[in-house]
């Protein structure tokens, strides 16, 4: 019997939808494999998610993409990193990089020649041995080098895009590889009595479309998985207090600085997030500990006259999709689960979501081995990004009530193996899908000043001051580095400036 996956049938459009939409329609592209995606322009999507991770970058580029066309065709900036205010509680910052720390030197990491360092009393700046760090601090920015003379001269960097913009383009791309548009709603999905699979969706200009598998793109409202296939949800608030969002605009940043701002707040934190035509801001925050009207005060009192769009309220819960594929339904996408956008991880997870469809796509019906795959690691992804985004909340230092509460938390014993290995030796750990490898735990690490009780013991004997000689060699060298690139405005002005209407907003 002849079961082959001949329909595939998208719901919802937006960043999630568009984005699978293109990458399976140009994987696929050959085979035989039909896809109809179906939205209502009737219902808005969230749009609220402009700043991403790198791995957005070698998503568009594998789709025939340039960084360069990109970032003008969204209106776009270049972010190296997160910057964190007022976490530690004393007025103090630091960045989450897009790149390494320093040289690895005999096989022992570069960290543990710096914590070695600051055991003997000589304490600097785990950011000075960063690339990133130092351009984003300089507000520079260069295209990385193809070939890197050494690990010093290692970063990357992503982007601050207009989301809609962004899904507009891969609209482009996935139509243009033969992706068919429904433009309606879905009255009823109609499944199958014997093992509940989904067999058609009926329209609402009476039209049933019929399909093989179906990808449920259709955000938090989770139409198919949850509303027809029940798949269920982990809620996760015991360990990340925040279920509110605030979204507003704001006019556009000159210069626009080459990173992500997160500003701790009473009972949550604010998001800066610099576009050429207009700058993002957002509150994200606990309903438990702020009313929606104080912290929307909060948010208007911090924007001030700056402000372009009035503040969308968004309720969330933090957690996941107990299955993100059942039966003959996968989700990708807010659909899935969320996680709260304090380290941009939303568009990262359609892009890994993708990925894992692609690598596991069924040939002859649904194969029960590849739907419990696609699950375990979507299950083992989404808990390690949970667990990095804890992470910074357990290691804040400031006094409100929502901050004591997030540091009273007990923590996932996932999360409290890879603390402890820290404390106590300094080791990172990194497995296969996870999104963030160690260099940025590390920087959250450091940044909060959560330091190992001991080095590496190979470097017990070590010179001291031949170490130092060394690491100030790094520093000067990133130092060196950074003042030979122009300005990440100069950089947009020449590659990817857009013109607005009556000029910049």
């Amino acid at each position: 019997m002849d079961n082959r996956i001949r329909d595939l049938v998208i719901v919802g459009g937006g960043t999630a939808g568009w984005m699978t939409a293109a990458a399976l329609a140009d994987h696929f592209r050959g085979s035989g494999l039909a896809i109809t995606l179906i939205e209502s322009s009737a219902i808005g999507t969230i749009g609220v998610g402009e700043a991403t991770i790198p791995t957005i970058r070698r998503f568009y580029q594998a789709l025939g993409l340039r960084d360069l066309d990109v970032l003008k065709a969204t209106h776009g900036t270049v972010k190296l990193g997160i910057r964190f205010d007022g976490w530690t509680g004393d007025g103090a910052g630091f960045l989450h990089p897009f790149g390494v720390y320093g040289q690895d030197l005999r096989g022992i990491p570069f960290h543990q020649y710096w914590l070695r360092l600051n055991k003997a009393g000589h304490a600097t700046d785990l950011g000075d041995y960063s690339l990133a760090v130092a351009l984003a601090q300089a507000g520079r920015f260069t295209l990385p080098s193809p070939n890197p003379p050494s690990t010093l001269s290692v970063f990357d960097w992503a982007l601050h895009f207009d989301a809609g913009l962004f899904a507009q383009m891969m609209r482009q791309v996935a139509e243009q590889r033969g992706v068919r548009r429904i433009d309606a709603r879905i009255e009823k999905v109609e499944r199958r009595g014997e093992d509940g699979h989904i067999t058609h969706l009926l329209l609402d200009d009476g039209r049933h479309i019929a399909g093989d598998l179906f990808v449920d793109c259709s955000g938090f409202q989770g139409l198919l998985i949850e509303g027809a296939m029940q798949a269920g949800y982990e809620d996760w608030s015991q360990w990340l207090l925040c279920d509110r969002a605030l979204a507003a605009q704001g006019h556009a940043l000159t210069p626009p600085p080459p990173f992500t701002r997160v500003t701790a707040q009473k009972a949550g934190w604010r998001w800066t997030i610099p576009l050429q035509h207009r700058t993002g801001h957002g509150y994200v925050y606990s309903s438990r500990h702020i009313s929606d009207a104080d912290a929307e005060a909060e948010l208007l009192g911090a924007i001030g006259p700056d402000l372009k769009m009035a503040p969308r309220r968004i309720a969330f819960t933090p957690g996941r999709r107990s299955q993100a594929w059942k039966g003959n339904c996968v989700a990708i996408g807010l659909s899935s689960g969320f996680l709260e956008p304090l380290e941009s991880t939303s568009i990262a997870l359609i892009e890994t979501g993708i990925e894992k469809l692609k690598q596991l796509f069924p040939r002859q019906g649904i194969d029960p081995y590849l739907v419990d795959e696609f699950n375990d690691w979507s299950r083992r992804e989404m808990e390690r990004v949970r667990d990095f985004i804890i992470l910074h909340y357990w290691l804040n230092q400031r006094g409100e009530d929502f901050w004591r509460d997030c540091r009273a938390i007990d923590l996932p014993d996932t999360l409290r193996h890879k603390v402890e290995l820290f404390r106590r030796r300094g080791h990172l750990v990194r497995y296969r899908w996870e999104m963030f490898q160690p260099a940025s735990w590390l920087a959250i690490f450091a940044g909060f000043g959560f330091l190992p009780e001991e080095s590496d013991p190979a470097l017990e004997g070590a010179d001291i001051a031949g170490l130092r000689r060394g690491l100030d060699g790094m520093r000067q060298a990133v130092a060196q580095a950074v003042a030979d690139c122009p300005t990440h405005q100069e950089f947009i002005d020449h590659y990817a400036r857009v013109e607005m209407p009556g000029g910049r907003q």
